[in-house]
């Protein structure tokens, strides 16, 4: 490397050196590009633009075919061509960019649609976990016919103990 490339390679890298020109930049917001193109992309796309189209081309056609003294465009319609085309060349790349905003909108929601289905199969999978828990914990329970069968044996065996203290046989049918 040689000392002039060195010394223009250290202006570069100096921060009292400015990196762009001072020419004129033209500052925007981009989102308030996005949604001026999505309000013209819905409009574009509706019935009602149609419809307002149509009579305007019906209207521009008969007044240059029947008002004589008025004819600006006169039959191949190149003017009106002229005003289709620089129609379509604007409305091409807003329509795109508003397609682009509506794909980063849609990714948006669909990954917050994904970290939900995660928490949510994950707290279905937490409540499976516990009522299972509970399931095996209720299994354990004494339940009262089973109380009942221990009291009767309980019953049994005092009867049958007082009957040899008191030398009776024992009656199990009472």
């Amino acid at each position: 490397m040689t000392e002039k490339s060195s010394r223009r390679l250290s202006a570069r890298q100096r921060l009292e050196t400015p990196r762009a020109g001072r020419g004129f930049r033209l500052n925007y917001d981009v989102e308030a590009v996005g949604r001026v193109s999505e309000s013209i992309a819905r409009f574009l796309g509706t019935g009602r633009y149609l419809a307002f189209q149509t009579i305007f081309v019906i209207v521009w056609i008969a007044l240059n075919l029947y008002a004589v003294g008025m004819q600006w465009d006169p039959y191949p319609f190149i003017l009106l061509n002229l005003a289709f085309s620089t129609q379509a060349a604007y409305a091409a790349p807003l329509i795109l960019l508003a397609q682009n905003r509506q794909e980063n909108r849609d990714r948006v929601s669909l990954e917050e649609d994904r970290s939900r289905a995660l928490q949510t199969k994950a707290d279905t999978e937490f409540l499976a976990r516990e009522l299972a828990a509970l399931r095996i914990a209720v299994g354990e329970v004494a339940t009262r016919d089973y109380l009942r069968r221990e009291l009767d044996e309980i019953k049994t065996l005092l009867a049958d103990i007082e009957a040899q203290r008191s030398g009776e046989p024992a009656d199990h049918d009472r």
